[in-house]
């Protein structure tokens, strides 16, 4: 019988940088019940995102830092959205760049993930930010 759920999960973030909340989604699914589904994860902001990445090498979460930081760099005198600072455009164009949502299969009641993979929330703004990710889940 096919049964569906939602949860929002709330990431305090430390600023800008990827924050891993695999474990947090895992567990959620895991106490679902649903051993065949599929769930997707909606970041509710617009200077935040969702990404799959490698979660073994921290050298990768800081190359794309400054891949991203060389891509819409803070202070560009090109943005004229700085009511909230130097990085404000450049984290709405951060997240124009990657994904808002993320779909992943379930299999066997776990997320279907590479051994290298992990889910992270992407802060692209400097401060600190409560950032919340809606996520719903459906399968039998």
């Amino acid at each position: 019988m096919l049964k569906q759920t939602v949860t929002e999960f709330t990431v305090a973030t430390r600023g800008r940088g990827l924050h891993e909340v695999t474990h947090d989604v895992a567990a959620w699914v895991s106490h679902s019940g649903i051993r065949t589904g599929l769930i997707t994860l909606h970041v509710r902001h617009t200077s935040a995102s969702l990404l799959i990445q490698e979660n073994a090498d921290p050298d990768v979460q800081e190359d794309l830092d400054r891949f991203f930081a060389r891509l819409a760099p803070d202070g560009d005198p090109i943005y004229r959205h700085t009511i909230e600072g130097e990085d404000d455009m450049p984290a709405h164009v951060r997240a124009a760049l990657t994904a808002v949502n993320l779909s992943i299969p379930i299999i066997g009641g776990a997320l279907a993930l590479g051994t290298w993979q992990g889910i992270y929330l992407w802060e692209h703004r400097k401060h600190r930010h409560t950032r919340r990710i809606a996520a719903h889940l459906i399968g039998e």
